[in-house]
């Protein structure tokens, strides 16, 4: 999940949350596709200090704080968007997304099956989601391959250390953009 998949995302909301829109809309997605993001940043202000309401405004805004690196920002949009409008699922993908870039798996799991719960269809959710739920799993996976980790049950069923913790480690893939 890459700021460039928060971007396609962004797209592919304005496509499907909304009919023809005004200009200053339309010349705030050119400026987000054109990766001017400070001048994004200024459009989507100057819009919501007009209509502060608007989800498609708010939702760009969240992506260009994200693609602006100011993610604690970009968090607290997307997190009023998914109280403000439960039924839409973006904003929970991109909740997502951001938590997963900050290791925090089990409050991005939670922002994906939101995401599904609103719209089961969503492909690029679920695909999120199992690349949490792999995150989750090599996680569970690296504890309990701590030197010295006591396992339940005695040593007869214990797994036997392979010693190939290296190579799943470098095999794991990263968790994979929205789309």
């Amino acid at each position: 999940m890459s700021k460039r998949a928060l971007v396609a995302s962004l797209l592919l909301a304005s496509l499907i949350c909304s009919p023809v829109r005004a200009d200053p809309i339309q010349d705030l997605q050119t400026l987000v596709k054109q990766g001017q993001f400070s001048q994004a940043l200024e459009r989507a202000d100057s819009i919501l200090a007009s209509k502060p309401r608007d989800a498609q405004v708010r939702f760009l805004k969240g992506v260009v704080l994200s693609e602006l690196n100011r993610s604690a920002e970009a968090i607290a949009v997307f997190q009023k968007l998914t109280e403000d409008f439960p039924e839409l699922p973006e904003p929970y993908n991109n909740l997502a997304v951001l938590y997963a870039q900050q290791r925090q798996y089990d409050k991005a799991r939670i922002a994906l099956e939101m995401a599904i719960r609103t719209h089961p269809s969503y492909a690029t959710a679920h695909e999120n989601l199992g690349d949490i739920y792999a995150r989750l799993a090599s996680q569970a996976y690296d504890k309990g391959a701590r030197p010295g980790l006591v396992q339940r049950g005695g040593p007869e069923q214990a797994r036997p250390h392979s010693g190939d913790d290296q190579r799943r480690r470098q095999a794991r893939r990263p968790v994979a953009p929205a789309r």
